[in-house]
């Protein structure tokens, strides 16, 4: 078997713990040779009591010994404290070292770094607190866009449910995309999300506008992505200046109306490669980007991929 090995300590996140514990159970139910064997641990074998309120039991940390094949540290808001914990981090440091992967969920790769297991690594964790992770740990090179990334043996995810993209791309590096494939269907998940997709839609980013006459021009670029959607024809379908409608996406969206209009292409665009086969000439058209050469730009810009290789990744999953 190999022994999957969960983190757990005060307020973590119970999901940051399920959703990879499942997953892994998941594929050894459904045929992985060998299977997995989870095991939740803390210090002192401690309950774990979650953000939720909910408590799971747990081994003492400090018997665990190797080989294991995954440390899986999971995030939660008691992950400072965790991460200020030199008793923590010096089990972590020696697991790692028992390990053939390390993994951090959410806010977990703060115990990564604090431990020095990201030094000079790319890393991601959740978007709402990438930035402290950066100015906190500098020798980590943190990227708060996708949902995971993978340097070397080790793996860190996004917030919460992108442990599941992760552990089921972990499961397909382990035992290839037909068993990722039952295991997703069977937890009534995406097949699979790809890594590189962005933590957070431009849907999600921001509240609706306040403003009426925004809301509804929002509502217009939806609609017609492939419409004419410069700032001039939005202004004339609003009914004021280009200027205006500009001082209104800044102050409201904090965006101006033609990077909202390409984020919202995008967006679409990557929706049509994951769920149609369309060629990307018509992707292109179909979403507003016009050629293949500016969705190339677009993908560029905002998945730093190219649309062949987002398709690519998603059919492997």
């Amino acid at each position: 078997m190999r022994r999957v090995v969960v983190i757990g300590y005060p307020h973590a996140e119970l999901l940051d713990i399920a959703c990879p514990a499942d997953v892994f159970d998941a594929a050894s139910r459904w045929g992985a040779d060998p299977g997995y064997r989870v095991e939740l641990v803390a210090l002192g074998g401690r309950p774990v009591r979650t953000t939720c309120g909910l408590t799971l039991a747990a081994e003492p940390l400090e018997r665990i010994g190797g080989p294991l094949d995954s440390v899986i540290v999971a995030g939660g808001l008691g992950h400072q404290a965790a991460a200020e914990d030199a008793r923590m981090l010096t089990h972590l440091r020696r697991l790692a070292g028992l390990s053939r992967r390390v993994v951090s969920v959410c806010t977990g790769a703060t115990l990564l770094a604090a431990a020095g297991l990201l030094d000079g690594r790319r890393a991601t964790t959740h978007w709402m607190w990438a930035a402290e992770l950066a100015a906190r740990y500098p020798a980590v090179r943190v990227d708060p866009a996708p949902l995971f990334t993978t340097d070397g043996n080790v793996h860190t995810s996004a917030g919460v449910t992108s442990a599941l993209d992760l552990s089921l791309a972990l499961v397909e590096q382990d035992h290839g995309p037909e068993l990722a494939r039952r295991v997703a269907r069977s937890l009534v998940a995406y097949l699979q999300r790809p890594g590189n997709q962005a933590q957070v839609s431009v849907h999600l980013a921001a509240p609706p506008p306040e403003n009426r006459l925004l809301r509804d021009v929002c509502a217009h670029i939806t609609a017609n992505l492939a419409a004419e959607l410069n700032a001039a024809a939005l202004a004339r379908i609003a009914g004021v200046s280009p200027r205006h409608l500009t001082r209104l996406f800044v102050a409201q969206l904090g965006t101006t109306p033609a990077r909202h209009v390409r984020a919202l292409r995008t967006e679409a665009a990557a929706h049509l490669l994951t769920t149609t086969g369309l060629p990307l000439s018509a992707i292109a058209r179909s979403c507003g980007l016009g050629t293949t050469e500016t969705l190339r730009q677009a993908f560029a810009d905002h998945y730093a991929t190219t649309p062949s290789a987002y398709r690519q990744a998603a059919r492997r999953g």
